[in-house]
């Protein structure tokens, strides 16, 4: 996975709860196809929004208790967060526009 920040349960509240620009943060495994698929896309986005929204990852196999916690039953799923609560939830490999909607409205 190639998002900027790596998000475990350790920095969660520093990194997303605290953050005042929104955060997309992507629940991802390595063995997971359709999440290298789109890996490309949310580095893309990261890049493209630096600065203006917080982009991070959720590996859920060594982040179990994340996973648990925001309901992550497959993967991929994008959470978007705004002043430290869900905001917008998409499951799947989505387009890299669909990604982009997902937060764009905040920004």
């Amino acid at each position: 996975m190639s998002a900027e920040l790596a998000i475990t349960a350790a920095n969660f509240d520093k990194e997303v709860a605290e953050s005042e620009l929104p955060v997309l943060i992507d629940f991802w495994a390595e063995w997971c196809m359709p999440c290298r698929m789109i890996a490309p896309s949310v580095a893309d986005l990261a890049k493209t929004y630096a600065g203006r929204i917080k982009v991070g990852s959720v590996d859920v196999d060594a982040e179990n208790e994340l996973a648990t916690r925001f309901g992550i039953i497959s993967i991929p799923t994008l959470i978007v967060f705004q002043g430290g609560k869900e905001y917008r939830k998409k499951v799947g490999a989505i387009p890299k526009h669909d990604i982009e909607n997902l937060f764009k409205d905040l920004l």
